[in-house]
């Protein structure tokens, strides 16, 4: 919950600060999503080059809250997190939307701005290639 109120809030502060951008009479929720959107994509890249180390403890504590979760589930967390960083960036908001966000695939869609049979492709050969990073095989993409 956390990580989504910073992503709003960097939105708010980018859309602020470009606010000359906006072109009146055209729709500020798009102008709004593609800020959001980038803004996400700049994030999820930043965490990505930030390798986490499986056995460190402060880096675990940030995947999950210990009294919560085992170290076993803390784990596997983190090796999703380093597969979910190893997809190509359309992949990755594929999935992350659609799979942890939980959108319908015409949302996904929308929000990614292309047709639905292209997030469908996406969204494919990102769970082909997670589970194929995560069980230690190659992956096609």
């Amino acid at each position: 919950m956390a990580d989504a109120d910073d992503l709003v809030q960097l939105t708010i502060e980018r859309a602020l600060g470009r606010r000359g951008q906006w072109t009146t009479g055209s729709r500020l929720d798009s102008w709004m999503m593609q800020i959001m959107k980038n803004a996400w994509i700049d994030e999820a890249r930043s965490r990505g080059r930030k390798r986490l180390v499986v056995g460190d403890d402060q880096q675990l504590e940030r995947v999950a809250d210990a009294s919560v979760a085992s170290q076993d589930m803390r784990v596997e967390a983190i090796a999703i997190r380093q597969a979910m960083g190893r997809l190509p960036d359309d992949q990755r908001l594929a999935v992350a939307l659609v799979l942890i966000e939980g959108l319908s695939y015409a949302e996904a869609a929308e929000v990614l701005e292309i047709p639905p049979g292209t997030l469908n492709s996406r969204l494919v050969r990102g769970r082909l290639a997670l589970m194929a990073d995560l069980a230690g095989q190659e992956a096609y993409s």
